[in-house]
């Protein structure tokens, strides 16, 4: 089996409204020293046994269904599970 962990984040040419809102709550609060916040999503799977290249079949899920193409990029890690 193997643990894949994805990384989701939206381009950078894509403004970030949830981002900006919770730094100005940051700097509010005392936290001057932050000049840039962006949200993400982070997902991990399980992937049982198979003789499918897992590259191939996370790349296709990330593309098809876990992202936005469009607005987002995305990168991911491939470990064995525990």
């Amino acid at each position: 089996m193997k643990k894949v962990k994805i990384y989701v984040t939206l381009r950078e040419s894509i403004l970030d409204p949830q981002g900006s809102a919770v730094k100005g709550s940051l700097v509010k609060m005392g936290y001057d020293e932050v000049e840039d916040l962006r949200i993400g999503k982070y997902l991990e799977l399980t992937i049982g046994d198979t003789e499918k290249d897992i590259d191939t079949i996370v790349k296709e899920m990330c593309e098809k269904v876990l992202t936005n193409v469009v607005i987002e990029d995305y990168r991911y890690e491939v470990e064995e599970a525990n």
